[in-house]
């Protein structure tokens, strides 16, 4: 019998749930208040949380100085390309190791897992090195080959989590009516684990659009996705804070947007299994 909670334990909860939100939320928040301050209003040493003299120049100064469509192409093809391509390798790759085990299978796991944890500072020269001999440097091919390795034991530990959950009698209910390999993937595997699927290319998009390390150092100028974007308001000359929070605001909107717009579907893939 499930326990009843009170009207005030309730209250509290919902306060403290509303309070870790706005913790975490604020930064964004003053952020986009920062963008419609001036730059002096911006480095205040009281600064004005609601009451100043909003303005829109720093948007009209960053759309004048930047091509905001090119970084936002840029940003989408990356993050799309990278992690549609990690799926296209990850399926397969976690099919096998949920389906087909071998002794070795949790070892090759971890060893992909293990791989999140070394500094990519580590790696910056030889990849760096790679994409400048293979002509990828500064091209929106090299980052999106470089993300997808980036990201791959990330899809393909969500993929392996969850195809765990589809019961193996359905695959061989499909092997016995004549599905062959690539059918049993397709036709009967990729179905049943859409919710799954659908979450990690969700989670994978937004982390191929936040990253920052290697677009900042594997681009220039054709390939600066908004990350660049949003660094180039950071100069020797000093920050300038207004204009940076306006570019931030404008790289930050579209992920926000694609975020909360899809936040059911990333949950329930996150939480629930492929069979109810």
């Amino acid at each position: 019998m499930a326990r009843e909670v009170s009207t005030g334990r309730k209250a509290v909860n919902t306060a403290i749930g509303w309070g870790v939100a706005l913790l975490i939320f604020f930064p964004i928040l003053w952020t986009f208040l920062t963008s419609f301050k001036t730059e002096g209003d911006a480095i205040a040493q009281h600064p004005a949380f609601l009451f100043f003299d909003w303005t829109l120049e720093n948007y009209h100064t960053v759309n004048e100085r930047s091509d905001y469509l090119a970084h936002f192409w840029n940003s989408v093809v990356i993050s799309v390309g990278s992690t549609l391509l990690g799926l296209v390798i990850a399926v397969p790759a976690a099919w096998a190791m949920a389906f087909v085990p071998g002794k070795r299978t949790k070892d090759l796991l971890m060893w992909m897992l293990s791989t999140k944890m070394l500094p990519a500072v580590g790696v910056l020269i030889p990849i760096y090195l790679l994409a400048r001999d293979t002509g990828l440097l500064d091209t929106r091919t090299g980052l999106v080959i470089v993300l997808t390795l980036v990201n791959l034991p990330i899809i393909v530990w969500m993929l392996y989590t969850y195809f765990k959950e589809i019961p193996g009698e359905i695959l061989e209910a499909a092997r016995m009516d004549g599905a062959t390999l690539s059918s049993e993937i397709l036709y009967v595997l990729t179905p049943m684990a859409v919710p799954g699927i659908a979450s990690t290319l969700l989670l994978n998009i937004i982390l191929a659009w936040n990253e920052s390390f290697w677009t900042l150092n594997l681009t220039a100028a054709n390939a600066a996705p908004l990350t660049a974007f949003i660094a180039s308001y950071s100069s020797p000359e000093g920050l300038f804070y207004a204009k940076l929070s306006a570019a931030s605001t404008m790289a930050i909107a579209p992920i926000l947007i694609l975020g909360w717009f899809s936040q059911k579907q990333l949950v329930r893939g996150l939480t629930f299994g492929a069979v109810k």
